[in-house]
């Protein structure tokens, strides 16, 4: 089955079902209407009872880049995607990031089992995603991050989870700085399964949802429902509000006349140019980092 730029494919032999973000493209950046495609889709595997398993990845070598900055602030209407329109209402900054962040939510607490197959980049709502899976194979050179804090600050994102399964420290590291860093430096952590070589991981994946499948599929569901009570004790209290709310008042950020403002640089620059003085603004040689290659 296809619609528009996600793809599902069932197994009903196996119960495995895989979702593929096909936007190569745009590196698999999903808009609006493409991750309530995905959203849609889960759902419906959510419902299946031969659905024991859930597969998914992008097409193209690339996990997801997360939301599509194209569109940045354009899920709030249009008028809040030109800079000289009045700024949407903290209100409707509310109303519409609930709505979006629903879509995390649900995955965070899916009762299927679900697994991650990351190659590239895995970034924004793409790193969240690999995050948030059950079992996430990934390739050591995929390159994860959340870039977007440099463009509404470091709250943002579900912030429980970062810290829950970062650990505070690369938390910290990740939301302060909008780096990014290759997953190889994590695998050493566990945050993810397995960070084996990108060659390995499409096959990899494959297994690990082979071997699920054969477990019994209620006992599935039920311990996901345990997983999810146990995390929602431990880690996650409040998520569910704190983080649509500290998105929307993030995309409300006052900017200073020497910071870095996206929407007013990409009106004036267009899209593409927009991200390049973003990395010029940003990027800062790491003098550490070159005495070492220097060795």
């Amino acid at each position: 089955m296809s619609e528009g730029r996600v793809l599902l494919e069932r197994d009903e032999g196996t119960g495995i079902a895989r979702l593929t973000l096909d936007s190569p493209s745009r590196r698999n950046a999903y808009d609006p209407a493409m991750r309530e495609q995905l959203g849609t889709y889960l759902d419906e595997l959510a419902a299946d009872d031969a659905v024991k398993v859930v597969v998914l990845r992008g097409n193209g070598g690339v996990f997801s880049t997360g939301a599509d900055m194209a569109n940045a602030y354009g899920w709030y209407g249009e008028a809040a995607n030109d800079s000289r329109q009045r700024r949407p209402s903290q209100r409707r900054r509310l109303s519409v990031d609930r709505k979006s962040f629903s879509f995390y939510h649900n995955f965070l607490g899916y009762p299927k089992a679900t697994i991650a197959e990351v190659q590239g980049f895995a970034l924004g709502g793409g790193f969240e995603l690999a995050l948030m899976a059950d079992i996430a194979v990934v390739a050591g050179d995929t390159r994860i991050g959340m870039p977007a804090t440099r463009f509404l600050g470091p709250a943002l994102g579900s912030l429980h989870m970062f810290f829950y399964r970062l650990g505070p420290v690369l938390a910290r590291r990740l939301l302060l700085t909008g780096g990014m860093i290759p997953a190889s430096e994590l695998a050493h952590l566990s945050v993810f399964t397995e960070v084996i070589d990108g060659a390995d991981v499409s096959a990899r994946a494959d297994w690990w949802a082979r071997k699920l499948s054969r477990m019994p599929a209620d006992g599935i569901v039920i311990a996901k429902e345990a997983f999810r009570l146990v995390e929602q004790l431990q880690g996650y209290q409040g998520e569910e509000v704190a983080s649509y709310l500290f998105h929307a008042y993030g995309t409300n950020l006052q900017f200073e006349d020497d910071e870095y403002n996206f929407v007013k640089t990409r009106a004036k620059h267009g899209t593409k140019r927009a991200f390049q003085l973003r990395d010029e603004h940003f990027d800062l040689p790491d003098p550490e980092a070159d005495d070492q290659l220097a060795r």
